[in-house]
């Protein structure tokens, strides 16, 4: 059954190949960002593939920011030549080349003037894919690989030139800043459905407008909704967390529930919406910007829905704590005009310092805190100098004893303002001692006498 299933997508895809009408669009583009991009080494390696007869041209995203002005973080580069014709073409030319890894998917990457790396990739179709993988075969076909890719604004290349060929309305899909699926919605999402995540990305990146999404794009984003459950949570997160962090993030991620998402990218069933649209309301108010993973914290009730989201998501153990953090920390504070209970958080945690300073900052913001937030990052965390060698020495009896002795000297400390002297702190050790119930006292000491016996 599965082989008569890729079968007939190979069939369809073929048969798609055959009946794409061209529509080649061509402008000059002239920019300063593209002539600073033409470096020495990057005219070197373009003259090794126009003197041995290949085309080579940039492609995708670093297209679409060039013709929006924009300098391109990275450059991805395709061309006609085979890999292997590619290696035959360094090694002829004594050109370096390094990372094999990419070579099974078309890619070469060489090393120019030991300077530059240069990642490109031979021109491809996608043969047979299972919504997450795909099969491809080499093409010398330009509008074949723009067919492939997923949104119009990435389906252009661009000649070293400067002529840019659009084979699918990208130019004009870009100057009406319109979003759009290459080609039929429904068939691109199920080539990949991560693509469903990179159409709201790229929304929040190129649209003017937070909600003016076009419906079929919609409606086929909402009818294959499930298949996300085969993407790995870590590709989810890595483009979720770009949204969040992008214009409209609180829009788009509303929309992202609305179209069924929530339960196949790790959230609850009934994931804490008006939560979540007062935090981001606090935030545009506030001209701040919250960490993804405090954003996440919002749409979440406790700490065990951060969990489940952890279980999906993958999030590093930062991501994770800070969730759980703020979902614990983020309800009324009594004085929370003051920074004292927030101090007290600080001294109290068990975090790492710099993690501890993030995990406040990020709550305050939470809250709307943002006077708290900015004399908390002036405040120089104290530390507590007491350790159990003081206690010992001062004649404290060992286990659980010391831990009730610590927490109590702990809260003197705090409610000195941090002020007391260590001097001074140990001082009150003998009086701790004789505050602690007898009985209590007995019952601890009894504790560790039955582990010592066992």
């Amino acid at each position: 059954m599965l082989n008569l299933f890729r079968t007939c997508q190979l069939h369809a895809a073929f048969s798609l190949v055959r009946n794409l009408s061209t529509n080649l669009k061509k402008m000059k583009l002239e920019s300063s960002k593209f002539q600073n991009v033409l470096t020495p080494e990057l005219n070197t390696l373009s003259s090794l593939f126009t003197k041995h007869d290949y085309e080579l041209r940039i492609a995708g995203g670093a297209v679409r920011d060039l013709l929006t002005d924009k300098a391109p973080a990275d450059i991805d580069f395709a061309t006609t030549a085979t890999p292997d014709q590619m290696k035959d073409m360094f090694e002829k030319e004594e050109i370096r080349m390094i990372n094999n890894l990419g070579e099974k998917h078309g890619t070469i990457t060489a090393r120019i003037n030991d300077k530059e790396n240069y990642e490109v990739t031979t021109l491809r179709i996608d043969k047979v894919t299972d919504g997450r993988h795909a099969d491809v075969e080499f093409t010398k076909d330009w509008q074949l690989d723009a067919n492939r890719r997923d949104l119009t604004i990435n389906s252009m290349f661009l000649g070293l030139d400067g002529v840019v060929y659009d084979y699918f309305n990208g130019m004009e899909d870009l100057k009406n800043k319109k979003v759009k699926f290459v080609g039929n919605p429904v068939q691109r999402i199920q080539e990949d459905y991560l693509r469903i995540l990179r159409y709201f990305r790229f929304y929040g990146r190129i649209s003017p407008f937070a909600d003016t999404h076009d419906e079929e794009t919609l409606e086929a984003i909402k009818n294959n909704v499930g298949g996300m459950e085969i993407i790995s949570g870590e590709r989810i997160w890595m483009e979720w967390k770009k949204i969040l962090m992008g214009n409209y993030s609180k829009e788009l991620t509303i929309k992202m529930i609305e179209v069924g998402l929530g339960p196949y990218i790790g959230l609850p069933s009934d994931p804490n919406i008006s939560e979540f649209e007062k935090v981001t309301s606090l935030c545009e108010s506030n001209l701040t910007q919250l960490g993804p993973a405090a954003l996440l914290a919002a749409l979440l009730k406790d700490q065990a829905e951060v969990m489940n989201l952890h279980s999906r998501l993958r999030l590093s153990g930062l991501e994770r704590d800070l969730c759980l953090f703020i979902v614990s920390n983020r309800e009324d504070i009594p004085h929370q005009t003051a920074i004292r209970p927030y101090q007290f958080l600080a001294v109290d945690s068990k975090a790492k310092v710099q993690d501890t300073r993030l995990f406040i900052d990020q709550v305050l913001k939470y809250r709307g805190n943002m006077e708290l937030a900015k004399e908390f990052s002036t405040w120089e965390m104290p530390r507590f100098g007491v350790t159990g060698n003081h206690l010992k020495d001062a004649g404290c009896p060992p286990g659980k004893i010391m831990s009730i002795v610590l927490g109590k000297l702990k809260e003197t400390w705090k409610d000195s303002d941090f002020e007391i002297s260590l001097e001074e702190l140990l001082d009150e050790i003998p009086k701790v001692l004789d505050s602690i119930d007898p009985k209590q006292m007995a019952e601890l000491s009894l504790g560790r006498n039955k582990k010592k016996l066992k």
